[in-house]
């Protein structure tokens, strides 16, 4: 595919600062391409991480579902509502950022209102079973992982994004821009070329002009100092 040039006037000045940013467009090829990269790199460790956190959280949200659906199976609906009623804590959810190859990913963290790892189940245990007991305490163990794999998949997004963005860089000065200023510094160099060409022919015709009119001068003076000894003699 032809490359466009770029519309400067042929002149060394212009040769000289399209070089300049030929350099400086290859250095930030390069620089994006390392950018690029890692941004692969660390978007596929997260990728890893958050396959092996959702395997965990569907495994322990499925355990807790199992149990849940014993416990509704051997409570009242009515036990089951007043045991589930009123919650035995609250979670304060805090949000924070970190600097991931120029991208700002969030970073999620909670705080239980007790640090009392059993102080979970709401109800007495009189009217419930152990089934819902286990069903609540998979649920608190899988806050965290879940905490965590909402960090990953956005982390992954957002550096997913980065990429792409990264990539259209990178293909715009591969395929675009350095092609581009290296056929218009082409251009230009031939034509300054062809110009001094020009400008040579040019300055070597009036020299041989100015060598023929110096011969025919001299000649002239010749043959006058000629004829001015003859008519002497």
């Amino acid at each position: 595919m032809a490359v466009k040039l770029l519309p400067v006037n042929p002149t060394r000045m212009e040769m000289t600062k399209l070089k300049k940013r030929l350099v400086t467009s290859r250095r930030g090829h390069k620089l994006l391409k390392d950018k690029r990269d890692d941004l692969m790199r660390k978007f596929l460790e997260l990728v890893r991480r958050n396959k092996e956190l959702r395997e965990q959280v569907e495994a322990m949200i499925l355990a807790s579902h199992k149990n849940f659906q014993i416990a509704a199976a051997v409570t009242s609906p009515e036990n089951m509502h007043e045991a589930l009623m009123f919650p035995k804590q609250s979670v304060k959810l805090k949000i924070s950022y970190r600097n991931v190859m120029s991208v700002n990913v969030p970073r999620f963290s909670f705080q239980m209102s007790s640090d009392d790892p059993q102080n979970i189940y709401p109800y007495g245990y009189a009217f419930t079973s152990g089934e819902l007991d286990a069903s609540i305490e998979a649920l608190s163990k899988a806050l965290p992982l879940l905490l965590e794999l909402a960090e990953a998949e956005k982390s992954a997004q957002m550096l997913a994004q980065e990429i792409e963005k990264t990539r259209r860089r990178v293909n715009a000065l591969e395929h675009v821009m350095i092609p581009q200023l290296e056929d218009t510094i082409k251009s230009i160099r031939m034509k300054l070329g062809e110009n001094e060409r020009g400008n040579l022919s040019r300055l070597m015709k009036v020299k041989d002009m100015m060598l023929e009119e110096a011969r025919q001068a001299k000649r002239k003076l010749m043959e006058e100092g000629i004829a001015a000894y003859q008519s002497m003699h």
